[in-house]
């Protein structure tokens, strides 16, 4: 409203003048500086007051946000999403002077049913990070390794005590979220916004990007605003709407997790992972509070329905039959009373960023199946190294996306080490526990145990690679097909005289598939 005895000029007339400026603002900013840094925050003098809201669109009418926020900003950084990695960006970036807008579609409590086991490798970033507070006060439960069960054997997999920190932790994924945004909400330079966004705000005349739209609800109207920033991150998850703008490589999905809470579950081994080889894929248990143990049932191929009730029943005939007998009590009487959630499990190969302005991160950028419990370790020091390469020191102005491009194909290499070991490692496991009716993959599967329970290094460098400790591909590649030669030994030691010749061609075809296997997953990961 203008002030008493002045006239107001027409809404939307100011609005649109207000756009237009915001938009030069932007792509003045998104400009290379060539003497002082430049942000899209900084252009103003100081102690100048935030600028005038900057909207697309000709609407005046202020939107209700997380933080009560103007409908049009603008920052250094605009980040979409408020997960994992999304929170802990925006922390690492605001701790280096930058300014950002996190935009998340819902600030409530998030219940999912991954992202609930960190590995020791993961708490490491964490601790890169100064977010390690992040996995207290949330009752979160230690986790020290691994036991692996197959049929009436089981093997034990600790952690390595030569590496720090040489344990986990689990929790419900809704309480390490919330304390990760309250961390990143505690930055002075970090501003919230609960809205959805829309679509990506491109400078003119060029396909560069300067920032997003979103909506956010004022009473019953849902207004558009604009975001403007000199580079965007895109960290909305799994389920990414801008993927397929910025890479054209394909998510693939072979299975679902079907998970539900265990109250009160008697584990063989408190404090450990339990993966049960059942047939025909495996079976999680792990803690994730004091009473609660979460249970993830692997579904290969078509999901069962829930409307008629076929799933329960699959997990009545086929899953619990095959658990420990300690588990089977609480899982029959979780059956009865909680939701059975349903999550794909997705494999997705990193690209290397080529569009000026904007970066995926996280599971927009990059997944693999969840069966090893990696990907928050992945994600955090995807974190950690862009906090390193884009830090002040190296690109004065996030606006320069020439730069910025430079430094995430550097990023695309450094964090292949790491990435690589995980996403291998999670994808052929899976492919050996969950070998089926094929017979080569069952012979895999069981010189895998066998391996597991000869001990010392057999034990020591896998968990070291699966925990995210050992960023080595070499060395994955070294003891997977160690694995494969253990098999061929068994089929040629356990063959009579008389059967030699079958059992030597077996074991050629046994290391055929070892080949298949990991070798493709080898190229897509490091090339």
């Amino acid at each position: 409203m203008a002030p008493h005895g002045e006239m107001a000029a027409p809404a939307s007339t100011t609005a649109t003048a207000a756009a237009r400026a915001a938009k030069r603002a932007a792509e003045a900013a998104a400009r290379p500086a060539t003497k002082a840094p430049a942000t899209v925050a900084a252009a103003a003098p100081p102690n100048t007051p935030p600028t005038a809201p900057k909207a697309i669109n000709t609407h005046t009418t202020t939107t209700t946000t997380a933080s009560a926020e103007p409908r049009s900003q603008s920052a250094d950084v605009v980040i979409v999403g408020a997960g994992v990695a999304g929170c802990a960006l925006a922390h690492a970036l605001a701790s280096d002077g930058r300014s950002v807008l996190l935009i998340e579609r819902d600030w409530g409590r998030p219940d999912r049913i991954v992202g609930e086991l960190m590995q020791p490798g993961g708490i490491r970033a964490l601790q890169k990070l100064g977010l390690e507070h992040c996995v207290e006060d949330i009752d979160a439960v230690a986790c020290k390794g691994y036991h692996v069960f197959h049929e009436d054997r089981n093997v034990w997999l600790p952690y390595r005590k030569d590496k720090s920190p040489s344990e986990g932790v689990s929790f419900h994924h809704g309480g390490f979220i919330m304390n990760l945004r309250k961390a990143a909400r505690k930055c002075k330079n970090v501003r919230t916004i609960e809205g959805t966004v829309c679509e990506f705000v491109k400078a003119d005349n060029s396909d560069k990007v300067i920032g997003v739209t979103y909506t956010a609800k004022q009473g019953e109207k849902v207004i558009t605003h604009t975001a403007y920033g000199g580079l965007t991150f895109v960290a909305d998850g799994c389920f990414s709407k801008f993927r397929k703008y910025i890479t054209n490589k394909e998510v693939k999905i072979r299975s679902h997790f079907v998970g539900f809470v265990l109250t009160d579950c008697n584990l063989p081994a408190p404090n450990h992972g339990h993966v049960v080889l059942a047939k025909p894929s495996p079976v999680l248990l792990y803690q994730i509070g004091t009473r609660d143990t979460r249970i993830l049932v692997d579904v290969p191929g078509k999901l069962p329905s829930q409307g008629n009730g076929d799933l329960k029943r699959y997990m009545e005939n086929v899953v619990g039959p095959q658990l420990p007998d300690s588990c089977k009590k609480s899982f029959f009487s979780a059956l009865e009373t909680e939701r059975l959630r349903v999550m794909p499990n997705s494999y997705l190969p990193a690209s290397v960023n080529k569009k000026e302005g904007v970066v995926l991160v996280g599971d927009a950028m990059n997944m693999r199946h969840p069966l090893t419990g990696g990907g928050m370790t992945v994600g955090l020091w995807d974190v950690v190294h862009i906090r390193e390469l884009l830090s002040p020191k190296n690109v004065r102005n996030l606006g320069d996306g020439k730069a910025v491009l430079r430094q995430m194909k550097k990023l695309y290499w450094q964090r292949k080490s790491l990435s690589a070991v995980v996403n291998i490692l999670a994808q052929a496991l899976y492919d050996l526990f969950s070998a089926g009716e094929d017979a080569n993959l069952r012979v895999l599967q069981e010189a895998c145990f066998a391996y597991f329970e000869r001990g010392g290094l057999c034990v020591q460098t896998p968990v070291g690679l699966l925990s995210g400790v050992i960023p080595e591909p070499m060395t994955l590649m070294g003891h997977f097909f160690s694995v494969a030669l253990l098999g061929m030994y068994n089929l040629v030691r356990e063959s009579s005289l008389l059967m030699l010749p079958w059992a030597l061609w077996r074991a050629i075809v046994v290391l055929y598939t070892a080949i298949v296997v990991f070798m493709p997953l080898l190229v897509n990961e490091l090339r």
